[in-house]
């Protein structure tokens, strides 16, 4: 596939194409000024906003500080720790008319912040019952995705490491299990630090990534947001064209035969 034929790899979400394989979060950067410069330098098309986070009180929100017309909002239920949590926050962005794709987030622990994916399940039972686009995010256990697949959610997002971590993909091996069983996007969530761990997520084949620490608490947001958009297109670029096969010892670059023999006496 030629860079130009890659101008036209879209993907497949919740019925709609998009152009942008980064999805970003809004949480934890300095203002409206800088939330807004970091989505625009990352050239993403969807960006996730944590409910319980935003008052909907005020005026000058969190919701109010991103162009509806160019973002697709996913909201999501951060620092939910129960199905019935989750579903009611939900049930709520939907009578706000926010929106009906939704990411689901259940949380087992505070300290780790690891999913619990009994409650995930069953909180997508639920909402997927109920007509949402459910996006949930969970380990990266492939069974646990089958399961999630299985009972209607649009997509499986399994963490490459625990929130905020920044340790990159520590299972690559999950995750290829993951994406070969597939029949739904596998969105890398949570865990990804820098541009080349962004890279590294794309060359196993996921449809996208999701990240907000790695940019939002980078000394330079804006400047992280671009480079999140560079690796992210570079890994997938390099997932197209297909890498070499590893080897343990080394292959000549240039073919062997027909070389001069230069032992032999002049």
């Amino acid at each position: 596939m030629t860079e130009a034929s890659n101008s036209n790899d879209t993907w497949t979400l919740a019925g709609r194409e998009w152009t942008s394989r980064l999805i970003l979060g809004t949480g934890k950067y300095q203002d409206a000024e800088e939330t807004r410069a970091a989505l625009a330098a990352s050239g993403t098309e969807i960006v996730t906003v944590a409910l319980r986070r935003v008052n909907l009180e005020k005026k000058d929100n969190l919701l109010s500080w991103i162009d509806r017309d160019r973002y697709t909002f996913l909201p999501n239920t951060a620092g939910c720790y129960t199905a019935d949590d989750a579903v009611r926050t939900l049930r709520l962005a939907r009578e706000l008319g926010i929106a009906d794709l939704v990411k689901l987030e259940v949380i087992g622990d505070k300290e780790t912040l690891f999913p619990d994916n009994e409650e995930t399940i069953a909180a997508a039972k639920t909402l997927v019952a109920e007509g949402f686009t459910v996006l949930p995010y969970c380990s990266d256990d492939p069974i646990v995705c089958r399961k999630l697949e299985d009972v209607g959610c649009a997509a499986v997002m399994p963490l490459a490491a625990p929130i905020g971590s920044g340790l990159g993909v520590r299972n690559p091996y999950n995750l290829a299990i993951i994406l070969e069983r597939a029949g739904v996007p596998v969105i890398v969530d949570a865990g990804v630090g820098c541009a080349s761990d962004a890279a590294f997520a794309m060359e196993l084949g996921v449809s996208g990534i999701l990240m907000n620490t790695a940019i939002a608490g980078a000394k330079d947001p804006v400047m992280m947001a671009r480079a999140m958009k560079a690796g992210t297109e570079a890994g997938r670029l390099s997932y197209l064209a297909g890498r070499i096969p590893r080897r343990l010892y080394a292959n000549a670059s240039s073919p062997m035969s027909g070389l001069i023999d230069t032992r032999a006496s002049s």
